[in-house]
This record gives C-alpha cells, sequence and structure tokens, in this order.
C-alpha cells in the first residue's frame, strides 16, 4: 500500500556501490502490517490499526474490532517476522552486522488515521531509534539527501517516527542498525494514486 516505494527501492539499489539484499512485503498492510507490534505496545490500536487493522486509513470499519486476529497472525505476520529475522541473522553471520533501511511514502495531507499528522510534512522523513539509528547512519542519510531537497528538506521523526527491527534484536542488539525513509508523495508521484515521474530517480 505504499506507493510504488518498491520500484523506489529497487532503482537505489540498482546504484548502489555494494548491492543490498531486498525483503519485500508484497501484501497490502490492510491484511497485516508486519511491522507494528502485535500487542498492547502498539500505539496504533487506538486507531483500530495494530497488526491488523480493524479500521481504514479513514477510520472506516474494516473488520469487527471483536474479531480474532490469530488466523491473520499465523498466517501471514509471523511467517513474515521469521524470515525477516533470519535475513537479519544471516546478514550478522555473514557480516558481523545487519543495516535495516525501511523505505516508506506518504501523502501531502494528512489522512484520518494519522496520531501524529499536525506537525511537519517534509519531503523526507527520516524515522530513527534511539538504540538502533547510530549517528553515522544517521549522517549517511543526511548526505544522500540534503543534496536532492536540500537540509532545510529533511524531517526527523515526523509525521511519523521510528524504524523496524525484529523482535528478537530489538533494544538488545546493537549489530542490528536501522533508519527508517519516509517520502512525500507528491515529490516522485502524481497523488493520490498516480503513475510515478522523474521525480523517482532523482531520490534514488
Amino acid at each position: 500500500t505504499d506507493a510504488h516505494t518498491a520500484e523506489l527501492a529497487a532503482a537505489a539499489a540498482r546504484i548502489a556501490p555494494a548491492i543490498p539484499w531486498h525483503f519485500v512485503n508484497n501484501l497490502s498492510r490492510l491484511v497485516v502490517d508486519p511491522e507494528r507490534f502485535p500487542d498492547e505496545r502498539e500505539e496504533m490500536l487506538a486507531v483500530g490499526m495494530g497488526a491488523v487493522y480493524t479500521r481504514t486509513t479513514h477510520r472506516e470499519p474494516l473488520r469487527p474490532p471483536e474479531g480474532d486476529p490469530t488466523s491473520l497472525l499465523e498466517a501471514y505476520f509471523h511467517p513474515y517476522a521469521a524470515a525477516m529475522t533470519e535475513a537479519v541473522e544471516a546478514r550478522i553471520t555473514a557480516a558481523g552486522r545487519a543495516v535495516i533501511i525501511d523505505v516508506h511514502s506518504y501523502p501531502t495531507e494528512p489522512l484520518p488515521y494519522e496520531l501524529h499528522g499536525t506537525g511537519p510534512r517534509p519531503p523526507v522523513c527520516l524515522g530513527t531509534d534511539p538504540f538502533h539509528t547510530p549517528p553515522e547512519l544517521l549522517a549517511a542519510a543526511e548526505a544522500a539527501f540534503g543534496s536532492r531537497v536540500g537540509p532545510d528538506g529533511i524531517g526527523y521523526d515526523t509525521p511519523f517516527a521510528g524504524t523496524y527491527v525484529p523482535l528478537r534484536h530489538y533494544g538488545t542488539d546493537r549489530r542490528v542498525t536501522a533508519l527508517m525513509i519516509e517520502i512525500r508523495r507528491d515529490t516522485y508521484m502524481s497523488e493520490p494514486g498516480g503513475p510515478a515521474g522523474p521525480g523517482l530517480d532523482t531520490l534514488a
């Protein structure tokens, strides 16, 4: 459900000095959202958008809130989490560390589900974690995007915050570093659901 982000990540990978591993979620997050906490730690439960959504981005009913999410978690969430964890651990074994770059997009105007939609909406939002986002990873992203959108075009943890790390490593393993990159959609495509434009290659 993130518009053209798989294309954006693939374009960036093609010109990267070292070819990165790709881990792509091919399911809509209306099925499950594998980057949510699967329990009460998830703040988005407040708007019916935990690991298994009961409401849409416009806060319209999607599933009965009293429904049992177990079957969807077992069919999709847990296998995704296990595969991502396996991929991270394979990189740790091979290279001694794993760097996760989590690519997303967001609309120019806030949607009704957003809990923090009143803040700035910069062209590029860098989502960080105090444990898993070291200064050198953040600086590399700032340098890469600053040359394209300018230093004033980069925001930090607004309108979305944090970054994905497998739960097995979350908050405990500094060999796993991570950064979320949120791209405002008007910088590379026609909103709300139009084709990608030349901005995609520029950002890549």
